[in-house]
């Protein structure tokens, strides 16, 4: 049968996440699904397969920002263009509303879940086209040959797949300290960015920690970071609906002299998880936020990268926007 045909499946639209829950309990292989972004490309294209859709959308309480005494809760299908536009996301955490704001198209952002960002499945067209690479439980990466195509593919830590992270939102998640609230059946269990999201070494199959019955509802932002200067910049073929060459994000905080007391700073797009750049922020930390300094961590950056035959450019832009990011926030 022809691709771009729908296949047939069972849909349930359930309005709590308990009712969720238990139909993911029900059906091995069910599909929880967001905006709808990702999950009906894959199914259209026939490249995966389900006998069952949850569609999350019905259920109130994944959606809406509020403010807590700790910070912010977002949850998590609240679509990302009420994320960018949103007053108090913008004051104090400005880095996720202009990382959301810059998520594909207007069109794709109105529909497009904070959630689905953070959580959406590599980009490689190698899997995407549905061959049998590692990522798809084969044995070969087709990517990673002499004649595989492979600019927008990974810098560092190639585990078989050497598909990266494509999220903007995802390494903001990480520079803000953010927590993933995620329940299933057992309960409620609360995961750092930082260990969220996963690369090949940990399980090639999956890009995030959660597992088949998980389902991640909302997204706590602490109020550690808010107010600090921030930076995000995403470098992509085209500037509307397409996915970074590299991105990067950060958090500064900047003291009355002028010294860089702390910094979180993340690149995308560069591995299968987020990239924090520790080696960057212990550089920077009780330094000049000047020229020199941010030369320095430009220097540093990049140490480690072990390119393929068509993404050497990636080293010198992730090392200029890193540059950036220090000098600008």
């Amino acid at each position: 049968m022809s691709k771009d045909v729908m296949p047939s499946f069972e849909l349930f639209q359930p309005n709590d996440i308990a009712t969720a829950l238990s139909l993911l309990d029900k059906y091995e292989d069910g599909w929880k699904m967001a905006g709808g972004q990702d999950t009906l490309d894959w199914l259209k294209d026939r490249n995966k397969h389900t006998s069952a859709v949850i569609d999350l959308n019905g259920i109130a309480e994944m959606k809406g920002i509020k403010e807590t005494a700790d910070g912010i809760e977002i949850g998590a299908l609240t679509p990302l263009v009420e994320i960018a536009n949103n007053p108090m996301i913008k004051e104090k955490w400005g880095l996720l509303s202009t990382a959301a704001g810059r998520v594909a198209s207007p069109q794709i952002r109105n529909i497009g879940t904070i959630g689905g960002n953070v959580n959406q499945d590599a980009r490689c067209w190698y899997y995407r086209s549905g061959l049998n690479c590692y990522r798809a439980g084969g044995t070969t990466c087709y990517a990673d040959t002499p004649q595989g195509m492979n600019r927008e593919h990974c810098l560092f830590e190639a585990s078989r797949c050497v598909a990266v992270s494509p999220s903007d939102t995802a390494p903001c998640m990480v520079a803000l300290d953010a927590s993933m609230v995620v329940h299933n059946s057992s309960g409620e269990k609360v995961i750092k960015a930082d260990d969220y999201f996963i690369g090949p070494a940990t399980d090639i199959r999956r890009m995030t920690v959660l597992e088949h019955g998980d389902i991640l509802t909302k997204i706590r932002l602490p109020n550690d970071w808010a107010g600090a200067k921030f930076y995000f910049e995403k470098v992509a073929d085209r500037n509307t609906w397409d996915f970074p060459l590299v991105n990067i994000a950060s958090a500064m905080k900047v003291g009355a002299d002028g010294m860089i007391q702390d910094m979180r700073i993340v690149c995308g797009a560069v591995q299968a998880r987020p990239r924090r750049l520790t080696g960057v922020e212990q550089t920077v930390k009780g330094s000049p936020q000047n020229e020199e300094t941010a030369a320095l961590a430009a220097r540093v950056a990049a140490q480690g990268a072990v390119p393929l035959n068509y993404n050497h450019f990636k080293i010198p832009l992730m090392e200029n926007l890193v540059k950036r990011a220090v000098r600008d926030s």
